[in-house]
């Protein structure tokens, strides 16, 4: 019964993170995340090609994370300098 709780709370998150991701980028992290806990619980019952699934999912789930998150810092410093040199004008 433990074991169908945490199945559940894994897919429940990725549903409510999939769902969030638009808001921020730690959404897509928490997304990664889940994927990566409802992999473990795939292996727990020993369904393998769902953990084979949701393991790739949360590793391509990280990697656009890391790249929205790199995107995201790149525009915050270009708006900081564009104000620093609209400043000294």
């Amino acid at each position: 019964m433990a074991l169908l709780i945490f199945g559940t709370l894994a897919v429940g998150a990725m549903l409510v993170m999939y769902t969030l991701e638009e808001r921020s980028h730690w959404f897509v992290l928490g997304f990664a995340a889940a994927s990566a806990i409802a992999a473990l619980y795939g292996g727990l019952i020993a369904a393998w090609p769902f953990a084979a699934l949701e393991g790739v999912w949360s590793l391509v789930a990280l990697r656009r994370w890391w790249r929205r998150y790199r995107n995201e810092e790149r525009q915050s410093w270009q708006l900081t300098t564009d104000e620093a040199i609209e400043r000294s004008q």
